[in-house]
């Protein structure tokens, strides 16, 4: 297992125990006790976790900036992936949208349709809640309130009980070689049970995501059904992603 995905797996157990030993990291992750050691070492360094003698325990929010602060950027730009994303939704569906400011402009847009919604943001739920026609499942977890989103065993559990026709992704950035990226840790588990959940993966990502960067690596471009983005998205990155076999959208 790579470094970055140990980090992301560590993360992810202890957001779910809240305390967790050297030794039950060591046996879930198939690894010596040193590895384990050095690795929380290097995330408590980062701020990311919190070092406790014997273990790991109280992650620190990852994501500062609060979902109301991040819908104000790019407005337009979102707007016009979310509309280019609606076009694939067909009545009948089942949707699984992630959490996000443009994918809560897809929600909006998704109004009066005969679908269903499975969801993970407490944003898209409140763009469909009075919704009578929109079914509307919600995962559970432990809420994240600051990006109004649910993480955890409990979200990544639900997720695995789950099929949806079509994913739509969001992304903090994405690499030159068309690695979906994402900076808030915690979330990268999700994102990967979701991929696992759908029979489609459709990527949202206005074009001021590209290049860019994150943390973790969520995907690579061969997991990437169709990218919804801008004219004006870099161009090498968009070439990698048509090389992969990608259908490339641009709004």
């Amino acid at each position: 297992m790579l470094p970055a995905r140990r980090h992301g797996e560590i993360i992810r157990m202890v957001r779910s125990s809240g305390l967790v030993s050297v030794e039950a990291l060591a046996e879930g992750l198939g690894v010596s006790p040193s590895t384990i050691r050095r690795d929380l070492q290097s995330l408590d360094a980062g701020g990311i976790l919190r070092r406790v003698r014997g273990g790991a325990g109280c992650i620190a929010d990852d994501d500062p900036v609060p979902f109301d602060e991040v819908a104000t950027v790019a407005t337009d730009d979102k707007e016009r992936v979310a509309r280019g994303a609606a076009e694939l939704v067909r009545d009948g569906d089942v949707v699984l949208l992630d959490i996000g400011t443009t994918t809560a402009r897809l929600a909006r847009l998704l109004r009066g349709r005969r679908i269903t919604v499975i969801t993970s943001s407490l944003a898209v739920v409140d763009e469909l809640r009075h919704d009578s026609t929109v079914e509307l499942l919600v995962l559970g977890g432990i809420l994240r309130r600051n990006y109004l989103s649910f993480v955890g065993m409990l979200t990544e559990q639900a997720l695995r009980e789950v099929r949806a026709h079509r994913l739509f992704l969001g992304t903090s950035g994405i690499g030159v070689d068309g690695q979906v990226m994402d900076s808030t840790l915690v979330e990268v588990p999700v994102k990967r049970a979701m991929i696992g959940s759908a029979e489609q993966t459709v990527v949202l990502a206005d074009r001021g995501k590209f290049p860019g960067t994150g943390l973790l690596p969520v995907c690579g471009a061969d997991a990437v059904d169709v990218l919804i983005t801008n004219d004006g998205a870099d161009p090498t990155t968009l070439a990698a992603y048509r090389a992969a076999g990608t259908d490339v959208r641009l709004t």
